[in-house]
């Protein structure tokens, strides 16, 4: 391993130099003025996994963005690990509140400035770096590995689970590995063993066949922004619980020992509420700001939008309006049933005169993992060494819909071993990721796959 964490060291420029050539490519999945993008990010990810040494790689066309796949198999008897990651981007509207371009990555300090840099492009990269060192300086991998990359994971793509359904034996494996989460603060590394799962829903009232003059026919007909608004005060009550009937039926609560664990890790509410520039943290009654996050199911509008929004005034009654929300939820609910329980529920508090309609953006299910497993603690030996460490155990409050279908379709156990942090700014503007992360967090993948060669209880 000193050669491989020597060339490491001595190759940080290059890693961020070809990180930064990644992160130029505006591969944003949701905008359709972007497919071409996506599909020019994919060939360029091919390419570099070709160059490295990996072999079979080929960008697989979808109904949507393509599948970049590619492996590495000269290892036989060892393991086969099968290392999950994206490399499509959210959009980085809006762009007045960027810094600097958020397609022209930039250094600011210890901190690389670009869409995608966390999220998940710089965490997919870190991993090729990894796989290069060793190559380069053994001419082989200490395990086998097989790379499968979406560009649909930032809109919920129906086509990656497909293709994992259909390809059940090309991508059998002992172990999935995803880069796609974060540690628990600067300089302690952690692994997620939890993820919230979602439904996200689209809610759109209707009232009159066009918009009206707020003095000609207010008082006569129902305003849908009004019924929406109406509609959205009565999903949460005053203890911060959702009030859709049998919604916490199957939520699996937190165990006395994992209350005391979270409490044990060095997380200050005050600061945290400070960073957030709020004047008081909320949410559900009786639980702490990280069991919130972590192991409650929550409910959130994303985005509402009617009537007039320019500048000045105009007095409509609008004839429609629209509401984005999200539910993140945790183990054993499903995603499925619970948009169902959701739409049964707003029908029942939609008043007459409005007509209601819903949009299904896409389900995941939420992932929980024994914190004893051989596979987690070959994760941690190797984070302790990259980061000179033991890490911390944590879950997640975000959710990775794949995790789930790695688990029901092929049967495999997941890592999670993430880099970014809390301040990382993912899905915002000015998204970053810590450069010292990342250089350690080529060095932590690098230990990994040693770890699983050279794990004897596994």
């Amino acid at each position: 391993m000193n050669r491989v964490l020597s060339a490491i060291d001595k190759g940080r420029d290059a890693a961020l130099d070809g990180l930064r050539e990644f992160l130029r490519i505006p591969s944003v999945s949701t905008h359709a003025h972007h497919k071409q993008d996506v599909q020019n990010c994919a060939e360029f990810l091919a390419e570099e996994m070709r160059r490295i040494g990996l072999h079979e790689v080929e960008s697989i066309p979808t109904a949507g963005h393509p599948i970049v796949y590619g492996e590495w198999m000269g290892a036989p008897g060892q393991r086969t690990v099968l290392f999950y990651g994206h490399y499509d981007v959210q959009p980085a509207e809006p762009f007045e509140l960027w810094e600097t371009d958020p397609f022209d990555p930039t250094v600011r300090g210890d901190d690389l400035f670009a869409r995608g840099s966390t999220d998940d492009k710089g965490q997919v990269w870190l991993h090729l770096k990894a796989l290069e060192a060793h190559l380069t300086q053994t001419g082989r991998l200490p395990v086998n590995v097989k790379w499968l990359i979406e560009g649909e994971e930032e809109v919920t793509g129906p086509n990656l689970d497909a293709y994992v359904e259909s390809h059940q034996e090309k991508l059998a494996a002992d172990l999935i590995l995803i880069s796609d989460t974060t540690m628990f603060d600067y300089d302690v590394p952690s692994i997620t063993y939890g993820l919230r799962g979602i439904s996200y829903m689209e809610v759109l009232t209707q009232g009159s066949n066009e918009d009206l003059h707020s003095g000609g026919y207010g008082g006569s007909v129902a305003n849908p922004i009004n019924a929406m608004a109406s509609i959205i005060a009565q999903l949460l009550d005053d203890k911060g619980r959702i009030t859709i009937p049998g919604f916490y039926d199957d939520v699996v609560p937190l165990t006395d020992d994992e209350r005391a664990a979270f409490a044990a890790l060095p997380f200050d509410e005050e600061a945290y509420r400070k960073r957030l520039g709020v004047d008081a943290l909320t949410g559900e009654t009786g639980y702490t700001s990280l069991e919130r996050i972590w192991a409650r199911p929550t409910l959130d509008v994303n985005g509402i939008l009617g009537g007039f929004t320019g500048e000045g005034s105009k007095t409509i009654i609008p004839s429609k309006g629209m509401a984005k929300v999200s539910m993140r939820l945790v183990p054993e609910q499903d995603p499925v049933q619970i948009a169902e329980m959701f739409e049964n529920h707003v029908r029942k508090l939609t008043p007459p005169g409005v007509t209601i309609d819903f949009i299904r953006h896409g389900t995941g299910k939420p992932f929980l993992t024994p914190k004893d497993h051989p596979f987690i603690q070959a994760a941690g030996r190797a984070l302790e060494k990259g980061f000179g460490r033991a890490p911390v155990y944590n879950r997640e409050g975000g959710s990775i819909p794949v995790v789930a279908t790695f688990q029901e379709t092929l049967g495999l156990p997941t890592v999670l071993m993430g880099f970014g942090l809390p301040d990382c700014n993912a899905h915002a503007p000015n998204e970053k990721f810590n450069l010292k992360n990342f250089y350690r967090g080529i060095a932590s993948a690098a230990w990994f796959y040693q770890e699983l060669y050279t794990d004897k209880y596994v």
